[in-house]
């Protein structure tokens, strides 16, 4: 029975220490395996282009719609353009 326990026990050390090895190796490649996933992104995130100038602002439409406008008026003032050609074209512009 002596030999039968020693044997047990010789079994479970080396098992213990096979668990724990085995998982020293996993945190180990774990943490290389982070340490690589963030410089790739950093390396991403560098290369990346930048982003596109954002589109012109909703202010500068509306100026270009009154300038139109004026003009409009200009030209209905002069009698270049009649009361419905400019009511037109004044429905077009802001329609």
């Amino acid at each position: 029975m002596p030999g039968l326990l020693r044997g047990v026990a010789r079994t479970a050390v080396i098992a213990g220490t096979a668990t724990a090895v085995s998982n020293r190796v996993s945190r180990r490649q774990g943490g290389r395996w982070a340490q690589q996933e963030a410089q790739q992104q950093q390396a991403a995130q560098q290369q990346a282009p930048p982003p596109p100038p954002p589109a012109a602002a909703p202010a500068d439409d509306m100026t270009a719609k009154i300038e139109q406008l004026k003009q409009l008026s200009t030209l209905k003032e002069q009698g270049v353009l009649t009361e419905a050609e400019f009511a037109e074209q004044k429905r077009r512009l802001l329609g």
